[in-house]
């Protein structure tokens, strides 16, 4: 089942090669829009780890994302495997902005 989230990624950290050129990669997302914000751990694996070359830290993004669960020596680890990262347009408020100023009437401008 997939998930989305969105945040500003607080950081990028570097890749991790594990045995047989296994590749991993993971950054840190804070949560916006909640009255206790979080910081989150997420991974890129494998080509995955490409998604993160077009975005960097304090970039406000939409993770997308499948929960992942494993057993080990009777403990439990949960993955949050991104395979997804959107980023956020600033245009549309860019836009919202424009829109607004050219609804204003200066003095100048006559009534007619």
């Amino acid at each position: 089942m997939p998930f989305d989230i969105s945040g500003t990624i607080k950081e990028i950290f570097e890749v991790q090669t594990f045995a047989n050129d296994f590749k991993k990669r993971e950054f840190l997302l804070t949560t916006e829009n909640e009255k206790y914000p979080q910081n989150i751990i997420f991974g890129c694996l494998k080509d995955k780890i490409e998604l993160l070359e077009s975005v960097k830290a304090g970039d406000t993004v939409t993770v997308h994302f499948d929960i992942n669960c494993r057993e080990w020596n009777e403990k439990h680890f949960v993955n949050l495997n991104a395979w997804k990262i959107e980023t956020q347009s600033a245009s549309s408020s860019t836009d919202a902005n424009a829109s607004a100023s050219s609804d204003v009437v200066l003095d100048e401008e006559p009534p007619f």
